[in-house]
């Protein structure tokens, strides 16, 4: 009897010529994907074996599963968010789903998120067929024994998309000897994330005292991690990149969002972060004219970032000294309470965010010109 699974080609991953695209971010992952076609509803099970040696408490792992369909809507998917994996030795943990008859690709893999260290090995795939056994797929470089070298798997992509490799600043790929089983598995570190205070998808906390000003604070921290995710990695050139002559560098729009989040804490909280040094760079910052372009130029991006950190450590600490009932007083003069002064400082960044990821795109390649010098008679 005609087995009703096929299989129309294998990994799509082997292309040599995938682009890499260069991000940062607090997680990364790793895929295979096979294109898949079945009449009746199989059931499939990814099997491996992980472990993790965490830098913060909320640093994990999992394995993940997706099925994509013909007709675009949505497919099974699975990256054990709900039981996240944090063993500090050899386990063993899978995912179970679904094929239908309107699957067109599976992809799996393995993912992990924050500070730490993040061993995988040992991959299984089993398929049912049409007895309703599970058969194994052949999953290529399974265990890792292939040396990785230059961050590159052999046969999976950094990504969650075959053909499509993702390459996150934060971590680092290689091979190790720690091994559940044969002489090597995957290793993935990672350092230098921020863990936030707040849970990642989720305004607030569930036990604040001054929930309104809780869950202004978290949506501040949100914005204020994606804005430094976006820039923190672009170097000198970049920070100072102008598009036009009526644009602004990078550099200025972080400073211009301190700047404001400044006014703001003098008009709601009667106190601002004040820092002599630097008054004429945040004047200029707050306006942002043809003194912001004259003056804002030829630091760092850790330079903005560190005052825009250190202002609105100075906004956290002040709100959390004030209540929710502080919070819904109307500011003498204007209307406006201290609620949507906060609100607005925060649509405000999410504005100059979506200006930064806009003039980000537009930075031009560095082009490395090779210069031959001409050939001298004697």
């Amino acid at each position: 009897m005609k087995n009703n699974l096929f299989w129309v080609c294998a990994l799509f991953i082997y292309s040599a010529t995938a682009q890499v695209k260069t991000i940062s971010r607090d997680w990364t992952s790793f895929v295979q994907s096979v294109t898949i076609s079945t009449k009746t509803p199989k059931k499939f099970k990814l099997v491996a074996k992980v472990k993790v040696a965490p830098d913060d408490n909320r640093a994990w792992a999992g394995l993940w599963a997706r099925v994509d369909t013909n007709n675009s809507e949505p497919g099974f998917f699975d990256n054990m968010n709900d039981r996240p994996i944090k063993s500090t030795t050899w386990k063993e943990y899978s995912v179970e789903g679904k094929l239908d008859k309107n699957a067109a690709s599976l992809h799996f893999g393995g993912l992990c998120l924050y500070n730490g260290s993040f061993w995988f090995d040992d991959f299984h795939l089993y398929i049912e067929d049409d007895q309703g056994k599970f058969k194994e797929f052949p999953i290529d470089n399974y265990n890792f024994e292939t040396t990785i070298r230059n961050q590159k798997i052999k046969s999976w992509n950094e990504s969650i998309t075959a053909g499509k490799s993702v390459r996150v600043k934060e971590f680092t790929i290689s091979s190790s000897t720690d091994a559940a089983e044969g002489s090597r598995s995957l290793l993935i570190r990672s350092s230098g994330i921020e863990t936030p205070e707040y849970e990642r998808g989720k305004i607030g906390k569930a036990d604040a005292k001054n929930p309104q000003i809780d869950n202004m604070i978290s949506m501040l921290e949100d914005l204020r991690l994606r804005v430094s995710g976006a820039v923190k990695h672009l170097d000198l050139r970049e920070t100072d990149h102008l598009h036009d002559a009526k644009a602004n560098r990078i550099g200025a729009l972080v400073l211009h969002l301190a700047a404001a989040e400044v006014y703001y804490q003098k008009y709601t909280l009667g106190e601002a972060y004040k820092d002599a040094k630097i008054d004429k760079e945040l004047k200029a910052a707050m306006d942002l004219d043809d003194e912001g372009r004259k003056v804002l130029k030829g630091k760092e991006i850790g330079y903005y970032l560190d005052i825009y950190n250190k202002v609105r450590k100075r906004t956290i600490e002040a709100l959390r000294k004030k209540d929710d009932r502080w919070f819904k007083q109307v500011n003498p003069g204007n209307g406006i309470s201290n609620q949507y002064a906060w609100f607005h400082v925060m649509e405000h960044q999410s504005s100059h965010l979506g200006q930064i990821l806009f003039l980000k795109k537009r930075i031009p390649k560095l082009e490395q010109e090779v210069k031959l010098k001409k050939n001298i008679k004697s």
